[in-house]
């Protein structure tokens, strides 16, 4: 029995078997010491395969037989851990109970030495710090911890425990350092305890991406659901920890997936308190993602549960996300604001930094929203205070709540001191990501932020400060080139099976789980941004940029409360023009995107002609909100910064002259450079897609153009051959079918020969031809995320080096764009820009068929190649 006790300590799960054989031995042989270690064995096992239930019924029967027999030692071993298993379903005074009777058996047990007396101790100890912990009272418990390592532990497994714990309570107050260290000591420790290796990898992961070390924190966790998956252990607590992570890093949808998981296991395995915590963060998630009723009754729920469990930090957390889903949906009151202002001091008083900055910032907006502006002030400059002793986004929330507080009482200066540091502080935090898409993603900490600044610059400031101000907060993501971290396409995962159908350049597919490993595998790389110091990366200043533009108008388009308004700089003076409501562009071009789609694909005559008369109406109502209040000449050519739904406008139909789309006008800055400084032509690269009929033919007629070209067929374009081709390429052509995934832009993929590419194995690989033409459908279509950023096939080409991209926003007919392009490539033969090029091909084809309009409408110019 003692070596399965020292088993049992390392990977309790392990000797499931041997103490179920011990169990039904001891019941045949009568012996009720035997029985009692051996059912608290096997509850251990159950416990740490979360059924809670199972293992309080063992325990129970363990407590009365050893206590019956008056076997006290063994009786309060038993009671110890049916001390944290009443914890974990959220019987915390009947767990207290339980923790009082096992000091009292050891103080009247007779056969166990000093050592084991004190192993029992400690254990007791940590038991109790477990229960402050999980009452949320971190600092009690940090407290008890501390005590415990200065008086030296008694064992390696109560070593563990503490270090593991202590590790989650310096976390809970931003001292991650020193949280790191403890979590490494807990690993060091689990290294020959599978049963445990997997929870404390998994609290080491959780501090280390809440303390932006996000290669190490995402390698732990892979590492964590390894261990714990071939141990058969269930992973209900380890999906609830992991949407914390990907709640941080804004990946929502992939934090909502796994906080959905964490519930449906936590509560089916009976574990009530986790299954609280996990309520708890889809609440917060919900929350994020705008599902305020779910929000609203998620956190409801989660602070009845927590209220009932006595775990009064938990409660009040759920109390903040209850009132600020109440907030959002127009419902919160005086009560709401009473309630958020005594959670956010409770969760002071207790140590809980992050949330304790969240409940002062909610408890000041709902405030604000009463027009109780003394009530306000305080609470909102406590966020502040509080937040200048968190990590980087705690510090970010916390200067949100003073540019909220300074512009409530009008000090728009103060105001914008504190958006620009916040920005500030979340560039460093943006910096420190290793992908394009983590860094836009990133953005969205700052989108408030941001409306903040310009909302203050529109009433005070001039059209100069205005532009400098959309362009600090414009495509951030973009504006260090990342080095390739994919070194070879040729090991490509198998192609998969595509029905390309008759549905023009484009195919439908949905997410797999292989786009998880993938990113993950990415998001894993610790990679440094590449620094080019030919290229200055700073936001461009108005009088550079104007000698950039040499004739051409920039317009710069931003959103503040739902308006539109636009920067404007050309030959004259700069100017900020309103624009109206951003909901009236959204009436129109999605009508205008449906009429689209049907010409593209038209049924009868008749339906194309319904579609195009709808199509007219719809630009014609576009130009006159977004083209015709600029004031710009008919034949001007014009550089448009999109922002937000923008992004989806067809522009190239909107304007009569040439026009060109950059994601900030920094960027666009960028690519004249670029184009300026190019010396060498390169090779021209046609590549046509496997399925497309017309693809083989434009890249045929196209050949003709371009003697000399490289020439990759459908049955030769391999994902290998086409990277290696484009490398040094000066012009490239894709003809292929594209295949949007608006769910997640950089999935979005090419079909080559092998199968299809993705924008991230591209962007991976570094690929980056100095001009390119993407001849398919969808693949101009780049995803606009809060915070202004904005990612897809284009932006991930410009980022990486590329001076212009010729695509469509929307789809592409088989067969009908081969004229547009002809016309496109003669013009880039005569050495025109991109923008110009296209301008000229698109006045020289037939737009009055369904599908040449369709083309004339969807192909964009990017960039300024």
């Amino acid at each position: 029995m003692r070596s399965l006790l020292a088993a049992a300590d390392a990977d309790p799960v392990s000797v499931e078997a041997q103490a179920a054989a011990a169990v039904a031995a001891a019941r045949r042989r009568k012996d009720p010491e035997i029985l009692g270690l051996s059912l608290r064995l096997l509850a251990v096992a159950r416990r740490m395969q979360l059924d809670d239930l199972g293992a309080r019924r063992l325990l129970n029967e363990a407590v009365r037989v050893t206590r019956r027999h008056e076997l006290h030692s063994v009786a309060a071993g038993a009671l110890v851990t049916r001390a944290t298993v009443l914890q974990e379903l959220g019987r915390v005074n009947a767990s207290a109970r339980d923790l009082d009777a096992a000091l009292a058996a050891i103080s009247r047990a007779t056969d166990i030495d000093t050592d084991e007396r004190a192993r029992f101790l400690d254990r007791i100890l940590v038991s109790r710090a477990v229960v402050a912990q999980n009452a949320g009272m971190p600092a009690e418990a940090e407290a008890r911890y501390r005590a415990l390592l200065a008086g030296g532990v008694s064992s390696e497994f109560v070593g563990r425990l503490v270090h593991n714990n202590l590790a989650l309570a310096l976390a809970e107050r931003g001292a991650y350092d020193e949280a790191l260290e403890q979590a490494d000591a807990a690993v060091a420790m689990s290294a020959d305890a599978p049963g445990y290796l997997g929870p404390v990898l998994q609290t080491r992961a959780w501090i280390a991406v809440r303390a932006g070390r996000l290669s190490e924190g995402l390698l732990d966790f892979e590492r964590s659901a390894q261990v714990q998956t071939d141990a058969d252990m269930p992973l209900g607590e380890y999906y609830y920890e992991y949407a914390d992570a990907m709640v941080d890093l804004r990946l929502l949808p992939e934090a909502r997936s796994a906080a959905e998981r964490a519930v449906v296991e936590l509560v089916a395995m009976g574990s009530a308190l986790m299954a609280t915590e996990a309520k708890l963060r889809l609440a917060r998630i919900s929350l994020l993602m705008g599902e305020l009723e779910a929000a609203r009754d998620l956190a409801d729920a989660a602070a009845g549960e927590a209220r009932r469990q006595h775990r009064a930090g938990w409660r009040d957390k759920a109390v903040v996300i209850g009132v600020e889903a109440r907030l959002r949906a127009g419902s919160a009151g005086v009560t709401e604001l009473r309630a958020a202002r005594r959670a956010a001091a409770n969760l002071e008083r207790a140590g809980h930094l992050h949330s304790a900055v969240e409940a002062y910032l909610v408890a000041g907006r709902v405030a604000l929203d009463a027009d109780r502006p003394r009530d306000a002030m305080p609470t909102l400059y406590r966020a502040y205070e509080l937040g200048r002793q968190g990590q980087v986004l705690v510090r970010v929330r916390g200067r949100l709540a003073a540019a909220l507080a300074d512009r409530a009482r009008r000090s728009s200066a103060s105001a914008l001191v504190q958006c620009r540091a916040g920005l500030r502080d979340l560039a460093v935090h943006r910096s420190s990501l290793p992908t394009i898409e983590l860094r836009a993603l990133a953005s969205g900490h700052g989108a408030e932020l941001g409306e903040i600044g310009l909302g203050i610059l529109l009433e005070t400031g001039s059209a100069a400060q205005t532009l400098a101000w959309m362009e600090r907060t414009r495509a951030a993501a973009l504006s260090a080139r990342l080095p390739r971290t994919i070194e070879t396409l040729a090991q490509r995962p198998d192609a998969r099976e595509q029905d390309v159908g008759n549905a023009g350049r484009s195919v439908a597919r949905t997410e797999n789980e292989g786009d998880g490993r993938i990113r993950t595998a990415e998001w894993a790389r610790a990679v440094e941004p590449v620094v080019d110091p030919a290229s200055d990366r700073r936001p461009i200043g108005l009088t550079a940029l104007r000698g950039e533009l040499d004739g051409r108008t920039l317009v710069e388009l931003g959103t503040h409360e739902g308006r539109l308004v636009a920067v404007v700089v050309g030959r004259g003076r700069a100017r900020v023009v309103e624009l109206g409501a951003a909901a009236d562009v959204q009436n129109e071009l999605r009508p205008l995107l449906f009429a689209l789609r049907r010409l593209a694909n038209p049924r009868s005559p008749e339906a194309a002609e319904a579609a195009r008369a709808g199509a007219d109406l719809r630009i014609a109502r576009l130009r006159s909100i977004l083209v015709a209040p600029l004031g710009v000449g008919a034949d001007d050519e014009l550089v448009v910064v999109p922002v937000g739904l923008l992004h989806a406008v067809p522009w190239s139909c909107l304007h009569d002259g040439p026009l060109t789309q950059a994601p900030s006008a920094t960027v666009w800055v960028r690519t004249r450079r670029a184009a300026l400084a190019r010396s060498d032509q390169g090779d021209t690269v046609l590549v046509a897609g496997p399925g497309l009929e017309g693809a083989r033919e434009e890249v045929d007629a196209l050949a003709g153009l371009h003697p000399g070209a490289t020439v990759l067929e459908p049955e030769s374009g391999t994902a290998e051959a086409v990277v290696a081709a484009l490398a040094d390429a000066d012009l490239a052509h894709l003809a292929c079918h594209g295949t949007p995934r608006a769910d997640n832009p950089m999935f979005s993929s090419l079909l080559l020969a092998d199968g299809p590419v993705t924008v991230q194995e591209l962007h991976g690989a570094g690929v980056a031809p100095h001009r390119l033409v993407l001849a398919s459908c969808h693949s101009g279509a780049d995803v606009a995320y809060l915070g202004d950023e904005v990612l897809g096939f284009v932006s991930a080409m410009l980022a990486q080096g590329t001076a212009g991209v010729v695509a469509s926003i929307a789809a592409v007919p088989d067969v009908a764009p081969v004229d547009l392009m002809l016309e496109l490539h003669r013009g880039l033969r005569e050495g025109l820009t991109l923008a110009r090029a296209l301008h000229a091909a698109r006045g020289r084809i037939d737009h009055e068929s369904p599908e040449g309009f369709v083309n004339w409408c969807t192909f964009s110019a990017h960039g300024a190649a």
